[in-house]
């Protein structure tokens, strides 16, 4: 009796999962274009003039989220005289991922290699946050001529002791991930998303209306949770890997980290970035989280356009 009710308990929960992803997708559609690339489709918006002088921006999100994160209102602020490409990561938002588990930085990176390629971009200057701090430090590794200059704010780039929650972890076993994936995430996530994003944004305020602006919610259908559970559990041994090739970076690099951040720590990552990576500067901004795009717009946008338009006079210096 237990289990025919366990049963019915899980098909209706997959049923409010399937009404759920439909909603999902009624309430926020793709915004912009999809381009095919090797291994899935990368959703792309382009804000700004395409004529725009100078480099291009491409902006990636971190983990738990999508290109809505990037947009605003540091997107559109740099869009009023830049071209701006925001870009859904491999799995998340409306980009695509044909098989969700080899999800590394060099995957993603890949990826969003090709995509560029195809709307003709190179050398443009990158802006990852968080999770996408890794890919962007590798992809001025691996795709030089594709980066002209590197962003990265709050970025994970080093091993961390720890996990990455166990409920990540669950979600990427066989057979019971995929389950829970299908039933009980997306309803327990619509309780959850709010608090969540909150805690994320500590000790500075949430904007009003972030969840449903940025499009947040769409993590919670079924493939998307999975995508980000498998970039989150397999990020530390690739980190781990790369961290030994910074001192290569050739591209100018700016971090910007907040020293009140609890999601991704100063000082393990972006002390030992900023010092590994030659002539790097990093900023660190007092009593700020983690989502420095929201806290620090002014700033960020200053150091965009400072790096597209360096003056000859002052030397590139650090605050550390």
């Amino acid at each position: 009796m237990m289990l025919v009710g366990a049963a019915a308990a899980l098909a209706a929960l997959a049923l409010v999962t399937q009404v759920g992803i439909v909603a999902l997708r009624w309430q926020y559609p793709p915004q912009g274009k999809l381009v095919d690339v090797a291994g899935g489709t990368m959703h792309v918006v382009e804000l700004g003039p395409r004529d725009a002088a100078g480099p291009p921006i491409v902006m990636v999100h971190g983990a738990s989220s999508n290109l809505g994160a990037m947009r605003l209102p540091l997107g559109e602020m740099l869009a009023r005289t830049h071209r701006v490409i925001l870009i859904d990561r491999p799995g998340h938002g409306w980009s695509t991922r044909d098989d969700l588990e080899p999800s590394s930085p060099a995957t993603q990176a890949k990826m969003i290699d090709q995509a560029l390629d195809s709307l003709g971009v190179r050398g443009a200057i990158l802006v990852v946050h968080s999770l996408a701090g890794a890919l962007g430090a590798l992809m001025a590794l691996d795709y030089p001529a594709r980066v002209a200059g590197l962003v990265m704010l709050a970025p994970v780039t080093h091993p961390w002791p720890g996990g990455v929650g166990t409920y990540n972890k669950i979600v990427t076993m066989p057979a019971i991930g995929p389950l829970l994936a299908a039933t009980i995430t997306l309803p327990l996530g619509w309780l959850l998303t709010g608090p969540s994003v909150r805690a994320v944004f500590q000790p500075q305020i949430m904007p009003e209306g972030y969840v449903e602006t940025t499009a947040t919610p769409l993590l919670l259908r079924p493939r998307e949770f999975l995508a980000n559970a498998w970039d989150l559990v397999t990020l530390k041994p690739a980190v781990r890997e790369q961290s030994s090739r910074y001192a290569d970076i050739k591209v100018p690099t700016v971090v910007i980290h907040g020293d009140a951040d609890t999601t991704v720590s100063l000082r393990i990552h972006s002390r030992p970035f900023a010092a590994t990576v030659p002539n790097a500067k990093l900023i660190v901004l007092q009593n700020v989280g983690h989502m420095v795009q929201n806290a620090a717009p002014d700033l960020v946008q200053r150091e965009i356009e400072a790096m597209i338009a360096p003056s000859d006079t002052k030397p590139i210096s650090a605050m550390r």
